[in-house]
């Protein structure tokens, strides 16, 4: 049995069995892989040991999986607080790779991998692309950036774990990602999907059409994306549009991923144990119940991670996938705890704005929101592109446009923002991550 489980390591499946594991097999699984993780934080890392012992809580009280609420939770600012290496579970000497997130504010928070790390990444990563329908014939092109961000060297090892050919052209020079594409006859590609609406853009303006070619997935992630924008994409580029989903502080992409049901992320649990808890109170919920998603790792040496808080919203959805996979799944993260600004006292995310915005024909997939400060009192205005057809047709065309948004955003928001129509290309791409808000308040 241990042999089925066991996806690491050697010679391996990438299409783990584990995906259709009887539930209460990998929930056996689970309870010893959590056992020994704890064992190995308390017994190496200062910050869990200090905090369990805070708590009164020792390894050989967690009996069942229930018995995880016992165990503090971790936050993004202990990595900051510990960094670099503070919370290392060994010494730099059983480290193979060190990965870092770009740190928005002071250093970055620095992830670490020993080589069995690296073989569960490339495994669970294996399992991201066979879930959203590639295999070994196919020709992966994978324009996640390369280096210290994540995303690169975790995509490249797990289709290669796939058997799949794999262009490491990396992001960034448009012009030659779609060269590539169509002389290579590529047939999946890995991005944020922001970065991919730019390249079927520039593709039109090179006169290539995507719908010709023969790429037949999109494996997107490392941003939030809505609903409106998959169909947005699938219909421009004729493909399956994928959402997957992870975070350095946890192993990078890999942690879950849709399949071909897109109802849903699957969270490879036999990995990353997934609770829901209460944003404010951090009190457990109830599968079906919506709240911030807090992972502990199952298997990583290099740095373990109990109960880390995302801070990104979504819930657990009961019952199993058309699919077959018995691993549970996760509603598509659609917006970040930490995306939330408040108007007017009114709590706001950007993803309900694209919602809103992308249900109105005319109005490009690409926007930004710029809150100011005026007399103490907040504004937000929203500035979108519009097609060309559009913005070149009659100002009272325009003037209705432009009020329709206002009201599909009011009616979302409860509201009344500014908006501003611009023309296409008026607003910076994104090689990576879309940025879509703009705080000059405090400017």
């Amino acid at each position: 049995m241990n042999d089925l489980w066991n996806d690491i390591g050697g010679s391996f499946n990438p299409v783990s069995a584990t995906d259709y594991l009887p539930a209460d097999q990998l929930r056996v699984l689970q309870l010893q892989r959590l056992k020994a993780t704890v064992r190995r934080a308390y017994d190496k890392v200062e910050v869990h040991r200090k905090r369990m012992d805070e708590r009164s809580v020792k390894p050989q009280d967690i009996a069942s999986l229930e018995d995880i609420k016992k165990l503090p939770f971790t936050l993004k600012t202990d990595l900051r607080d510990t960094y670099p290496f503070g919370l290392f579970a060994g010494s730099i000497g059983d480290v193979v790779r060190l990965h870092a997130s770009s740190g928005t504010t002071g250093k970055p928070i620095v992830v670490a991998y020993t080589a069995e790390d690296v073989q569960v990444w490339s495994s669970v990563m294996a399992r991201t692309f066979a879930a959203c329908g590639c295999g070994s014939r196919d020709i992966i092109q994978n324009a996640y950036g390369y280096g210290l961000f994540t995303g690169g060297l975790g995509a490249h090892y797990g289709a290669e774990a796939l058997g799949a050919t794999v262009i490491p052209i990396s992001g960034g020079n448009t012009d030659r990602q779609i060269m590539v594409m169509k002389d290579f006859g590529v047939t999946a590609v890995s991005c944020t999907p922001s970065y991919f609406i730019h390249m079927i853009e520039r593709a039109g303006e090179l006169g290539v059409d995507m719908k010709a070619l023969p790429i037949k997935a999109g494996v997107f992630g490392a941003e939030p994306w809505s609903e409106a924008m998959r169909k947005h994409i699938e219909s421009m580029a004729n493909i399956k549009a994928y959402d997957i989903y992870g975070l350095s502080e946890i192993i990078g992409p890999g942690v879950a991923s849709e399949c071909a049901d897109q109802s849903g992320l699957h969270i490879f649990e036999d990995h990353f144990y997934p609770e829901i808890v209460d944003p404010e109170t951090g009190e457990p919920l109830a599968d079906g119940e919506e709240g911030e998603l807090v992972l502990t790792t199952l298997s990583k040496k290099a740095m373990p991670m109990i109960r880390y808080r995302t801070r990104d919203i979504t819930r657990i959805i009961p019952g199993q996938c058309a699919c077959g996979r018995t691993i549970r799944k996760i509603q598509r993260i659609g917006r970040r705890a930490d995306d939330m600004f408040i108007i007017r006292g009114v709590n706001v995310f950007p993803s309900q704005v694209e919602e809103a915005l992308l249900a109105i024909k005319g109005v490009m997939p690409h926007y930004q929101i710029i809150l100011t400060r005026e007399k103490g009192l907040d504004r937000m205005e929203v500035e979108v592109e519009v097609t060309a057809e559009v913005f070149s047709d009659e100002i009272r065309v325009m003037e209705k446009l432009r009020a329709e948004l206002s009201g599909a955003i009011e009616h979302t928001l409860g509201i009344r923002v500014s908006v501003r129509l611009v023309e296409p290309h008026t607003i910076e791409r994104s090689m990576g991550k879309a940025k879509r808000i703009i705080d000059k308040r405090e400017i």
